[in-house]
Order: C-alpha cells, then sequence, then structure tokens
C-alpha cells in the first residue's frame, strides 16, 4: 500500500474540497510542477524568482535519474565533477530559496480539461493555473524470463544503488550507452568481474567512456548478443544469451544483472491530457508547451534523444518562463480602440 504524507498548507483561492478533507478548501497555486530531477527543480527556481506560487511535487525520492548517478562530470561549473544527489539536493536548495514548496508526494491522476487544473496525489488535491510536467523517464526491462522473479535479487537498474552488495562477485551489465558504460565502471569498484552483453558490435557510449572501459582490466565484452533468460534459484545465478549473427546460445556465470537497454517516459497519467506520441514522450514546441494551453513539459519526459542533466535543467528553466508570459498574458489588460 503506497505510503501517505500529510503537509500543511494554506490554500490561497477556494476550489473543490480535497477527499477525505470535506470542510478544506484545495490549495491553488500559480504553479504546480510534476517532478523533482533536473529539469522540474530548475523549471521551480526560475519560477520562484518570477514571484510564482510554486508547489514542486517531487515523489517520495527527489532527484530524477541525476540522484542515482555517481559523478556528475559535465555540468558546467563542476570542474572536478559532483555526485548527482549533491547535484539535485543543490537545485532543491535554491528553487526552495526563492520561495518554492517542495512536497515529496506522487502524482496519481490529473485533470487538465479545465483551469485551474486538478492535480491528486496519495496524500492530498490541489489546483494550479499553469501546469509543468517533469516526471522523466525510467529505465526499460528487458521482458525476459527470471528479469521480474528476480528483480531485487540479483537484477538491478541502478549500480550506485546496489553495487556495493557485489564486493568481488561476478556481474553482467546489459546495454552499450552511456548509461551502460557509466554504471559498468562505477561497479568495477565493487565486482571482481563486469560483464557487458552489447547487442551490436560495438558501443554507443561517449569516447571518454569507451576509453575508460576498454583500458579497465575488470570490463569484458560480449558483442552482438542478448540476455534471452536470466538464470537463478534464490537469488541470480546466470544469464542466457544468444548471437544475434550466429543463433548460437551460451550461459555467463554471474552473481548480478543490472539492465540499461534505453527508458520509457513515465506519462501513463497523462495519457489522454497531452498529445503523446507512439512512444509515450510528452509532445512538445520549441517553447516547451504541450497540446493543452497551460500545460508545459519539460525534460527527459519529452526528450527521447539526449537525457543530459543540463539539457534538462534547459528545457525546465524554458518551460517556467513560458509559464509566467502565459499566466502574464491572462491578466494583462485587454487593448481597446480608444474613442474617436
Amino acid at each position: 500500500m503506497p505510503m501517505k504524507f500529510q503537509f500543511t498548507i494554506t490554500p490561497t483561492v477556494g476550489g473543490e474540497t480535497a477527499e477525505g478533507a470535506a470542510e478544506e478548501e484545495v490549495p491553488v497555486y500559480d504553479l504546480v510542477i510534476i517532478g523533482g530531477g533536473a529539469a522540474g527543480l530548475t523549471a521551480a527556481i526560475y519560477a520562484g524568482r518570477a514571484r510564482l506560487k510554486t508547489l514542486v511535487l517531487a515523489g517520495p525520492l527527489p532527484g530524477g535519474q541525476p540522484a542515482n548517478t555517481d559523478i556528475v562530470e559535465n555540468f558546467p561549473g563542476f570542474p572536478e565533477g559532483i555526485s548527482g544527489s549533491e547535484l539535485t539536493q543543490r537545485f532543491r536548495s535554491q528553487a526552495e530559496r526563492f520561495g518554492a514548496q517542495v512536497v515529496l508526494d506522487a502524482v496519481t491522476e490529473v485533470d487538465f480539461s479545465a483551469r485551474p487544473f486538478t492535480i491528486r496525489t496519495y496524500g492530498a488535491t490541489y489546483r494550479a493555473q499553469a501546469v509543468i510536467i517533469a516526471t522523466g523517464a525510467v529505465p526499460r526491462r528487458l521482458g525476459v524470463p527470471g528479469e521480474a522473479e528476480f528483480f531485487g535479487r540479483g537484477v538491478s537498474a541502478c549500480a550506485t544503488c546496489d553495487g556495493f552488495f557485489y564486493q568481488d562477485k561476478k556481474v553482467v551489465v546489459v546495454g552499450g550507452g552511456d548509461s551502460a558504460i557509466a554504471e559498468g565502471l562505477f561497479l568495477t569498484r565493487f565486482a571482481r568481474e563486469v560483464i557487458v552483453v552489447h547487442r551490436r558490435d560495438r558501443l554507443r557510449a561517449a569516447p571518454l567512456h569507451q576509453e575508460r572501459a576498454f583500458a579497465n582490466p575488470k570490463m569484458h565484452f560480449v558483442w552482438d548478443s542478448v540476455v534471452e533468460e536470466i538464470l537463478g534459484e534464490q537469488t541470480v545465478t546466470g544469464v542466457r544469451v544468444r548471437n544475434v549473427k550466429t543463433g548460437e546460445t551460451s550461459v555467463i556465470e554471474a552473481d548480478g544483472v543490472f539492465v540499461y537497454v534505453g527508458m520509457e517516459p513515465k506519462t501513463e497519467i497523462f495519457a489522454g491530457q497531452v498529445e503523446l506520441d507512439e512512444a509515450g514522450y510528452i509532445v512538445t514546441d520549441k517553447h516547451q508547451r504541450t497540446s493543452t494551453p497551460g500545460v508545459f513539459a519539460a525534460g527527459d519526459v519529452q526528450d527521447p534523444d539526449y537525457r543530459q542533466v543540463v539539457i534538462a535543467a534547459g528545457s525546465g528553466a524554458v518551460a517556467a518562463i513560458e509559464a509566467e508570459r502565459f499566466l502574464a498574458e491572462e491578466t494583462r489588460p485587454t487593448q481597446t480602440q480608444p474613442p474617436v
């Protein structure tokens, strides 16, 4: 059963009553930001500086994907690198400094059919004159036998979270992009051997990651191969792989499997509320506007191509600026022709 959070919030405008609190008014904000990663928190910084009454619904574990990253080396201003958790905590502190309210609760339902928009969470109901969706994306699963059964018992998608448990063990990393190689390199701090299984004959990761991976004596590569099954009893004991060129199958013994085969946008609750593309990403224009006026989107939830912290942060800034302009336009007096 999901954990419920309770908050003390003074509503500014009357509205429909929250579920379970019939006598209380539903708080109405200028802007509600759904998501507490780089995009959402950057949007909150800009919105707070614009003096918008801003609420960030950050979910139970704020920070997004960067919070699970061991070190971020490509965010401007940190030449020595910075841990992902510290970077996102700095985002949050800066947003709160400018007045944004950050609530650790997850959104369960939205209604964008009329303004003010309605946003429901496990703990409360809120209203907003404008919304920024910044829910990000989550690692895609392989969808093979054994994956679901052993998730949390040898299967993981977060080396930073679980790498410590593989001291002097052998692990498999599935994937060949930046996440797979960066997390694989992190695992070499603990594991005695890291085997990267990739469906192509070359990596897609950035050249710097590739150089480090090929130079690391603990990392080995199985090319042109896909995982067809994760094997185990109480915990993982290995993976069955198939060579996509020859069709041959083999078993790799391993104590753990880390999966990095792409991302899926967290957009389930927005279906029917804003336009989504075939892959489930929110469709936006260059101003981060969605198909619903007053609703904007930023970060990985609308960007299937780059998935970079700096790009997510930039799109969050754009979304907040455009939300402020949208709200200002509504309050601007209507221009009329002077009498003749």
